[in-house]
């Protein structure tokens, strides 16, 4: 998923990653794997952004930073790759700031450690 998305092959990463949330899902709707679905979901993002489908992409993409447990490093990794394929492809339109400055919120929050006291 990541190697394809990485090489500009849209379909197949996107292909991949449904079928990580699939797998990443249990019975009940439930996600086992959290973490891979939230990356998978930033994947699908990246793809529907440079199909120009601008509001699925910021709907992956949020959907996936939304998620409750992960690893923001990792996931910020492409969060931000999403970014900058909204920014110079979608430069004057709303959701892609908005959802620059969501991921420039973020980082602000991660580069600050929570203190044990």
């Amino acid at each position: 998923m990541d190697a394809d998305r990485l090489l500009g092959d849209d379909e197949r990463a996107a292909t991949h990653a449904r079928s990580v949330i699939r797998i990443s899902t249990g019975p009940d709707g439930t996600e086992i794997s959290p973490m891979r679905a939230a990356e998978a979901r930033l994947t699908l993002g990246v793809a529907a952004a440079r199909t120009g489908e601008i509001e699925e992409a910021v709907g992956m993409g949020t959907a996936a930073l939304e998620a409750n447990r992960k690893s923001l490093p990792s996931l910020l990794l492409v969060a931000d790759e999403l970014d900058r394929e909204l920014r110079s492809r979608y430069p004057r339109e709303a959701t892609a700031r908005d959802f620059h400055e969501q991921i420039t919120t973020i980082k602000r929050g991660a580069a600050r450690p929570e203190l044990p006291f």
